[in-house]
């Protein structure tokens, strides 16, 4: 795999907020990038069985409004809300703990479409540990595949990306990403060595070193 790792960890927007869920406190996580393809194909990207498993991983189940969905290896959940080809919501079910992830799709023109992912969670002992980068980070490897995908058509399985994210490149990456969900989280209102322990437990988890 090829990624640039400053361009793409440039290109995404990050910003972490509070809300409440059930009535329960509750943290969001929110990753945006624009891509250079059309809304109706970036769509696809994301939300087809067939093109999932070249960037991201093989998805099975009902893939339609109302159904049950599983990635392989991670989450499964229900799709909520599906509104092609603009957005959809999901619940994000791992672990015994459930989460929410909703996607919107913006045309910004015939060859420019911006991908906005916010992904909601009880804030747990989990988050506490690791903050917003716990999910950020993986979010950011998603998006980078996605435009990887986009730009040259490439594809890689799931044990590719696990090399690569071995690799220096790799570890590089995850240490970025988890920096600058630092500083969203701070931007958050977050306590400043909070953020930054947490920050710093991520990375390890992430490149293998805790």
């Amino acid at each position: 795999m090829q990624i640039d790792v400053a361009k793409q960890l440039g290109a995404v927007t990050r910003s972490v907020r509070s809300t409440e869920v059930e009535g329960k406190q509750a943290a969001v996580v929110v990753a945006t990038q624009t891509y250079p393809t059309s809304a109706d194909d970036l769509w696809n990207a994301i939300t087809s069985a067939e093109r999932l498993p070249r960037w991201f991983a093989p998805v099975t189940g009902d893939l339609r409004l109302g159904g049950r969905y599983q990635v392989q290896g991670n989450a499964g959940g229900t799709i909520l809300e599906c509104a092609p080809p603009t957005h959809f919501k999901l619940t994000w079910e791992f672990g015994g703990d459930t989460s929410w992830v909703e996607v919107t799709i913006e045309s910004l023109g015939k060859e420019s479409a911006r991908l906005t992912l916010e992904h909601t969670a009880h804030v747990s002992d989990h988050w506490k540990k690791f903050g917003p980068g716990a999910t950020g980070v993986g979010w950011d490897l998603a998006f980078a595949g996605l435009g990887r995908h986009l730009a040259t058509g490439a594809t890689h399985s799931p044990e590719e990306g696990m090399q690569w994210m071995m690799s220096e490149a790799g570890k590089s990456f995850a240490r970025g990403s988890s920096h600058a969900w630092r500083l969203a989280h701070i931007a958050s209102g977050a306590d400043p060595d909070a953020a930054k322990t947490a920050a710093e437990q991520t990375a390890k988890a992430y490149t293998g070193e805790a």
